[in-house]
């Protein structure tokens, strides 16, 4: 009780009292209109808590187990060479498939150039038997209209030829454009090959002559660690029987 509170007990002011209890009192809990129920600064707490938790929240996959080699646990989604290996074979394939369009695509514009090289054969017959028909009957209407529509087509027919053989060599620039794509699969290929040789190389090196399977069983904790959990003496015991075997 402070000595504000003293004073109005003290002077008998009933009203002060209350009204200072009730200020008190507000400051420290507020009522939820929605709820009905007080927020208190318990409240405020958890969400502190909460969000320290989240904060304090591991990567996905971290576990105690994999803590030794985090950030990324050796599993086949994580291996290099696993994911190397998917990658070219991946490339592979889409390259495979982009070509196989590509050729089709080129296959049949030569077809429509071949249709489109008889179609201006024709009428280069037509346009000189009209023209020859008009030099003979100038007073015909139709051999004249006729050479004009024929020379017309032919005219149209050269620029759809030419639009062909065009389209042709734009598709014949995409495939020298994805031989790269093949490059860049080899160059893959040869990091991996230089990846597996460098790990064959260190396990090698770090091989033993004496299997694991056969190798004497470590104490689990000895003097000298940083914890107080010592081995026990039958834990001692055990291992020197195991070296006097």
């Amino acid at each position: 009780m402070t000595q504000e509170e003293l004073d109005a007990l003290m002077s008998g002011d009933i009203e002060d009292l209350e009204s200072f209890a009730d200020d008190d009192i507000s400051d420290d809990v507020s009522v939820d209109e929605d709820t009905g129920f007080e927020d208190s600064d318990e409240k405020d707490d958890e969400k502190e808590l909460s969000s320290s938790k989240s904060a304090d929240e591991k990567p996905l996959g971290y576990s105690p187990e994999t803590a030794h080699h985090w950030p990324l646990p050796a599993t086949n989604e994580n291996k290099m060479v696993h994911q190397l290996d998917d990658v070219t074979k991946e490339s592979e394939e889409k390259a495979s498939e982009i070509f196989d369009i590509i050729e089709g695509i080129s296959n049949d514009l030569l077809e429509e150039e071949k249709r489109a090289e008889e179609v201006i054969e024709v009428l280069n017959s037509n346009i000189e038997l009209f023209k020859t028909l008009n030099s003979k009957f100038p007073d015909v209407e139709a051999f004249r209209v006729q050479l004009e529509k024929n020379n017309s087509a032919l005219s149209s027919t050269n620029e759809a030829l030419e639009t062909l053989q065009s389209s042709g060599n734009a598709i014949m620039d995409v495939m020298d454009i994805m031989q790269y794509q093949d490059i860049h699969r080899q160059k893959i290929e040869r990091v991996i090959n230089v990846m597996r040789a460098l790990s064959n190389y260190m396990n090698s090196l770090f091989e033993g002559r004496v299997d694991d399977e056969k190798r004497v069983s470590s104490a689990t904790h000895i003097v000298g660690d940083t914890h107080n959990e010592l081995a026990s003496n039958e834990d001692i015991e055990a291992l020197l029987a195991q070296f006097g075997s």
